[in-house]
């Protein structure tokens, strides 16, 4: 019998290493403009919802044991309909756009080590990273799980030094309540703090890997949420302790690096530039090994195109595809509003999934208020997020309506011109 790969500190392993990269790297710039020196409090809120969400995706993995993860829970609940298949396949395209968003972020922090710090650098580090994890999950799910151990104990060791570090540089006059803005700040920024902690969904995608799964998937959902918003919530208070807001506006794309040169200096901003490629790095590693198990599943239910279904030495050759489907986003789309289309669909996605966990609670044995608070908060924040964008992102609203007409399309041609149906693989 094949030993299973995931136990439960290398899912945890997993699931950080999917969350901490474009959260605390990309998110505390911009959610830090909108909340101030109260970000913290966003932080919390965003760790609260994860943990609802996460609550009800861990008791659906354990009853439907599936590499698809989400996709699979749509069509148990919803039934194998043009509707499951089309939130399957936003699914699947939210996932990408983030793995796209993610791939810049580490071109960013990348290109920050040249002497010009061009596009062309920022495009080629992302369309590398993208390239040699692609290899790295061809080879297989033991690997994946191997490589984010070394990972992820890496940089959480060099953020929490950093934390704990730059809370003795802290100028109580940024954290002092005559700077704290408007309370509708904060609460306009948990959306932008939740989609930091999106990676927690990737933990559901180990369960056919996973030993003992009944007792180890909830754990590993929680402990890896709790350890997430702690780093956060610290890393938070030290940026912004350290960083007037007009800086971390200005320097909004690599903030947490720039908020080490106080105590560090210049140092000190190369070491967190470089843990961010670390992090950044991470968190494409576990997207992709999520995104190639849905595409799989999703074609072999009938979501997309034969070819994902082909075996690529131990891997799919869909985890090829979704690579390359991934790189002209890195490198022809402005990638700050698309991540915000990305983080409200997801948002949407996993508020319908709630809805369809409804449908299945009597054999999942979650609690049913959980489930109806996870649906509560998915939908408030999505439109929380989409109403605070809207002044000075309007399009926001047009990309939302394009990528759901899209999806639908997709599921209605492949039903329709390929006579596929979406079937339970449970």
């Amino acid at each position: 019998m094949k030993e299973k790969a995931f136990g439960l500190w290398s899912a945890v392993f997993l699931g950080i290493g999917s969350m901490v990269g474009a959260g605390i790297f990309i998110v505390i710039g911009q959610a830090g403009a909108m909340a101030g020196n109260i970000v913290w409090l966003s932080f919390v809120f965003g760790g609260m919802i994860a943990l609802l969400s996460g609550y009800s995706l861990a008791k659906l993995a354990v009853r439907y044991q599936s590499r698809g993860g989400i996709v699979e829970y749509l069509v148990q609940g919803f039934g194998e309909n043009v509707f499951s298949g089309s939130m399957g396949v936003m699914f699947y395209f939210s996932q990408l756009i983030a793995l796209a968003a993610v791939a810049k972020s580490f071109g960013t922090y990348s290109a920050t080590f040249m002497s010009d710090g061009s596009t062309f650098w920022i495009d080629t580090f992302a369309v590398g990273i993208i390239a040699l994890f692609t290899l790295i999950n061809l080879i297989g799910s033991s690997i994946v799980a191997k490589s984010e151990n070394v990972i992820v104990l890496i940089k959480l060791s060099i953020l929490v030094l950093f934390a704990i570090a730059a809370l003795f540089s802290i100028k109580p006059e940024l954290l002092s309540l005559s700077a704290m803005p408007p309370m509708s700040g904060m609460v306009f920024a948990i959306g932008i703090t939740f989609f930091a902690y999106q990676g927690f969904s990737v933990i559901t995608n180990t369960v056919e890997d996973m030993k003992d799964p009944e007792t180890t998937m909830l754990k590993a959902m929680f402990v890896a949420i709790f350890i997430v918003a702690a780093l956060y919530i610290l890393t938070s208070i030290s940026v912004l302790g350290n960083l007037p807001i007009d800086t971390i506006i200005k320097t909004k794309d690599y903030a947490l690096a720039e908020a080490a040169k106080p105590m560090f200096g210049e140092w000190g901003f190369k070491i967190i530039a470089a843990t961010a490629l670390l992090a950044t790095a991470s968190a494409i590693n576990a997207t992709l090994f999520a995104v190639s198990d849905i595409g799989y599943t999703m074609a072999k239910e009938g979501n997309l195109p034969e070819v994902y279904e082909y075996n690529v030495y131990n891997s799919y050759e869909g985890l090829i595809i979704s690579a390359l489907l991934v790189i002209p986003m890195i490198l022809f789309f402005n990638l700050s509003q698309i991540t915000t289309v990305a983080a409200i669909i997801m948002l949407i996605v996993q508020g319908t999934t709630h809805i369809a966990h409804l449908n299945l609670i009597r054999e999942t044995g979650a609690k049913k208020y959980m489930v109806h608070l996870a649906i509560l908060a998915m939908f408030s924040i999505a439109a929380i997020t989409l109403y605070s964008t809207y002044k000075t992102m309007p399009e926001i609203a047009y990309y939302l309506i394009g990528a759901f007409a899209l999806a639908f399309s997709v599921e209605f041609a492949l039903k329709y011109f390929k006579n596929r149906v979406i079937l339970k693989q449970i």
